[in-house]
Order: C-alpha cells, then sequence, then structure tokens
C-alpha cells in the first residue's frame, strides 16, 4: 500500500516535477517475468526516480545501513524502505554476499524485477566503476535476463553530500535485455561470473557515456578519503610552522 502510494501520489508525481526525467528504451523492461534492472549508481535519489518511471514494481537490494541508523531519522528511513519494499544488504563480502545473493534470488523466483548496483555503492565523482559479480551470479543461478539502465545527470542533481537535488532534467536510458543462458550451471565458475558482469558494465558504459575505471568504487573512494586527509594534515602541518615563524 505505502508503495502505491509514493509511487503514484507523493514522491512519483514530485519527482517527475523535480527531474522531468527523459526516458530511453522503456520497452526493453518485461512487461511480465522476473528480471534484473542493472545500472550505475551516482545519486541517493537513484533509488527513487527509476523505481518511479517503471510500470512495474522494482525491488532494490539496499545497503543494511539506511534500516539501522540511530534515533528518530534512523527509525523513519527504516520505516520508508522497508515500506517501499527494499531489501537490506551487508555489503561486508563473504557470507553477507552469499546472503544478499540468496535474498535476490528469492524476488526473481517470485517472478518480480530485481534493481540493482553492480558498482556496490555510488561513485563519489561521477565515473563508472568495476561492477560486483553477484549480479552475474543471480542472473545465471535464476535464468533471468538483465536489462543495463543508465541514469545521466543525477550526479550533478544531487552529488554525494549533497542532502536535497538541484532542479535540472536528468535521463534514464535502458539497453537491450543480455541473455545469459549460455552459462547455465557455471554460476560457481569465478572467470565466467567476472566476464558476464563485465559484459553487463560495458552496456551501462556504453549507455551512460561515463568514464570507465577497472577499480570496484569502495576501493577507489577509500583511496581518495585518504588522499583528502593526508592534504589536510600537511596543510596544517604548514599552517602550524607559519604560527611558528
Amino acid at each position: 500500500m505505502l508503495y502505491q502510494v509514493l509511487k503514484y501520489l507523493l514522491l512519483g508525481p514530485l519527482l517527475r516535477l523535480v527531474f522531468r526525467p527523459r526516458i530511453e528504451g522503456l520497452d526493453h523492461v518485461p512487461e511480465e517475468g522476473a528480471a534484473i534492472i542493472a545500472g550505475n549508481h551516482l545519486s541517493f535519489a537513484d533509488h527513487f526516480v527509476m523505481p518511479a518511471i517503471v510500470p512495474r514494481r522494482v525491488t532494490f537490494l539496499a545497503k543494511a545501513e539506511y534500516f539501522t541508523g540511530p534515533g528518530l531519522k534512523g527509525r523513519l528511513t527504516a520505516a520508508f524502505f522497508r515500506g517501499v519494499g527494499q531489501i537490506p544488504v551487508d555489503r561486508s563480502g563473504g557470507r553477507a554476499s552469499q546472503a544478499a545473493i540468496s535474498s535476490g534470488l528469492s524476488v526473481l523466483r517470485k517472478g518480480r524485477l530485481l534493481g540493482i548496483y553492480p558498482e556496490g555503492t555510488r561513485s563519489h565523482d561521477g565515473r563508472l566503476y568495476k561492477g560486483r559479480t553477484g549480479v552475474a551470479s543471480m542472473a545465471i543461478q535464476a535464468g533471468v535476463p538483465v536489462v543495463p539502465c543508465a541514469m545521466i545527470g543525477t550526479f550533478e542533481a544531487q552529488p554525494t553530500g549533497r542532502r536535497l537535488p538541484r532542479i535540472r532534467r536528468i535521463t534514464i536510458r535502458f539497453g537491450a535485455p543480455l541473455d545469459f543462458s549460455r552459462y547455465a550451471g557455471l554460476e560457481d565458475e569465478r572467470m565466467v561470473l567476472r566476464a558476464a558482469t563485465d559484459e553487463i558494465m560495458y552496456e551501462i558504459l556504453t549507455l551512460s557515456g561515463q568514464e570507465y575505471v577497472d577499480t570496484y568504487a569502495g576501493e577507489a573512494k577509500a583511496a581518495a578519503l585518504e588522499e583528502a586527509r593526508a592534504q589536510a594534515r600537511a596543510q596544517a602541518r604548514r599552517g602550524h610552522g607559519t604560527g611558528k615563524r
């Protein structure tokens, strides 16, 4: 009920007003049956804008932190994500990754649309990063197509750290479904998963026109943060030395 109210009465109309999305290739999204929509991840707004324009319900695997925040804000955020049918996933790797795949497969086996960001986290600089292989594992195990999707303009509208989005037009572009049935039974082969994932990321790259970086987004983000801290420490030392003189 909350999903329908948000999509058609509250959040959906507001998002269309703020972003005036230009939609391309929506006919590539299956009208029925299970499928994965795999997209780039540039903004917090991505979670809501794309599902608002897809006629069918899209269930996303959302990071667990959205469901465990402290205080009133944390409880409201958790209630909102649960209300719109999002599934919490632990991104720490190992067994947590397997649990996330199992959650995604349960959605697909019910004949539903599953939304996923193969990069694993938002891009901190607008570039497209290396995909995690969970998307390929789910596609092969469930025997479902993968529809590549590119969000264009959401990074400029609401980059990481910006609470409220800028009013600007964005584009949502869907590509032709990718079929991985040729890999049936090979979902445990690491090279197969990497090849399928890279194929998905290449299609997203083609649709989005982003610069590609062959590094995981989380690692690149951590490195950028450490570099910023190092620069801040160096600047502080220079300022301290100037003060002594």
